[in-house]
């Protein structure tokens, strides 16, 4: 793929976006609208857009293994609802761009989310995105040279406690805090791998994304 070839979402028109950004090769938007619809909606196996990957189970056990992990995948994307993220993506890339890279298939999310902040300038809001916080922000970068203003670049490291049902393995998070010139709100990049020995990859992959984000309508007449 030509690294400079781009394809423009129909969200990228929306007369009431806030916010502009492009995604490197590699991943795959999730619609949250679609898979995680208000409260009241009917269950995963009653609704329509799903009825056809659940047709595809060859027997009803397979269906009603699909069912649950369907229902747990819509349980999570719900839970980043509800803490102000408007988008998700899938990332798929090959180990192979490193030396040492074995090949396998590297998972990693993509995640866009809003916060509310005190009325601050964005330098000051940058400063503060990554203060008091939990876990604690480690290898914290300011940025002050972004086509969209200042940002903070951060790390955070987190393991499932025991007993909690979940496999104890290390999942890194990398954070690019962006102050919106309003003043009042903060958009918050987080881009999450269990591949922590890539994690130099991966910040690098933040630190291009975040350097393309406009907080300002960057096509022209005729684009839009």
């Amino acid at each position: 793929m030509n690294a400079h070839t781009f394809v423009l979402h129909d969200s990228a028109k929306n007369p009431d976006a806030d916010i502009w950004f492009a995604e490197p090769p590699g991943f795959i938007g999730l619609p949250l609208d679609a898979l995680s619809p208000p409260q009241g909606s009917p269950p995963p196996g009653d609704r329509a857009e799903l009825a056809v990957l659940l047709d595809s189970a060859p027997d009803d056990k397979c269906r009603q293994l699909l069912l649950g992990q369907l229902g747990e995948g819509l349980r999570l994307l719900e839970a980043l609802r509800e803490v102000g993220t408007v988008h998700c993506s899938l990332g798929l890339h090959r180990d192979d761009v490193e030396e040492g890279g074995e090949g396998q298939t590297l998972l990693s999310l993509l995640a866009l989310s809003w916060r509310a902040i005190a009325t601050a300038p964005p330098a000051v809001t940058a400063a503060r995105a990554v203060t008091s916080q939990a876990p604690p922000h480690t290898r914290i970068e300011y940025l002050e040279d972004l086509p969209c203003g200042p940002a903070t670049l951060s790390e955070t490291l987190r393991t499932p406690a025991a007993g909690d049902g979940l496999v104890r393995q290390a999942l890194l998070q990398v954070h690019a805090h962006l102050p919106h010139p309003d003043g009042k709100r903060l958009a918050v990049l987080t881009l999450s791998t269990t591949a922590v020995s890539r994690r130099e990859a991966y910040r690098r992959m933040l630190r291009q994304l975040a350097g393309m984000v406009s907080f300002e309508n960057p096509l022209t007449p005729g684009e839009a």
